[in-house]
């Protein structure tokens, strides 16, 4: 099988396994210094990655809102 359909059928498996975990894959385009933050937030809070940095920031704001109401 040549690398291109092979990697073709891995990101396909990859991305079927994400939405039985009920998670999607998302491309962003973002600003240097917002990638710079969640870099900053994944370091010191010792996560694996941007992602979830963008997670923790999202469920934070879900709070305060809560709170707010």
């Amino acid at each position: 099988m040549p690398k291109t359909t092979r990697s073709a059928d891995n990101n396909r498996t990859y991305r079927e396994r994400l939405r039985a975990a009920g998670g999607e894959e998302v491309l962003f385009q973002l600003p240097h210094e917002t990638v710079a933050m969640l870099d900053a937030i994944k370091e010191s809070q010792g996560l694996r990655s941007r992602s979830q940095a963008l997670l923790r920031l999202i469920e934070q704001k879900g709070v305060i809102a809560q709170q707010m109401t």
